[in-house]
């Protein structure tokens, strides 16, 4: 059941040269998963595996003693260097392999792709709508406050214009009404 070309889910077989050479599961390079458990213990590393280890080297090598303790910065520069190339080419060499596997789909199930971009746009589409309505709301709002500002404006060009008893209508409306006298 272990096979040297791996798919991605352990057990999924690669339909013969599918994998041009430089590519995850290609000649001399191991699959994304292992065919089978065994693929671990026997040393066969996936793509996944790889990576993993890439990763957890590249923390590794910031936190280790040995750098924490080392006082040579180029060298130190170095190994860190090394060790991020390497999580690179195989976070490049998973992306092919994910590309790939698009491209694959693509041919067999085009309709599959055609669903996709479908739903992206629609996805997209209802994005672009709530976010309309949000600039609406707020376009609303400013008029309204614009609305506001203005009628303020207004209400001292509404009075008619002053003349020369103006101050005093203006002074006398603003008192309390005078008591009247008994007769």
């Amino acid at each position: 059941m272990a096979s040297s070309k791996g798919g991605m889910f352990p057990g999924q077989q690669q339909p013969p040269g599918t994998h041009p050479v430089g590519v995850p599961g290609g000649p001399g390079q191991p699959g994304l998963l292992p065919g089978g458990s065994a693929g671990r213990a026997q040393g066969n590393n996936t793509l996944v595996d790889d990576l993993e280890a890439s990763f957890e080297a590249c923390f590794a090598s910031l936190v280790s003693q040995d750098y924490v303790n080392g006082t040579d910065q180029e060298e130190i520069r170095t190994g860190v260097d090394q060790c991020i190339q390497k999580f690179l080419d195989v976070a490049r060499q998973t992306e092919c392999f994910f590309l790939q596997k698009r491209l694959q789909l693509s041919v067999q199930k085009p309709e599959q792709v055609v669903k996709e971009d479908v739903s992206e746009l629609r996805n997209e589409l209802q994005r672009k709508e709530l976010l309309v309505q949000k600039h609406q709301s707020k376009l609303h709002h400013w008029q309204q406050v614009l609305e506001d500002v203005s009628v303020q404006h207004r209400k001292p060009t509404d009075l008619p214009p002053p003349g020369p008893l103006a101050f005093l209508e203006q002074a006398s409306a603003s008192l309390p009404p005078a008591p009247l006298k008994p007769n």
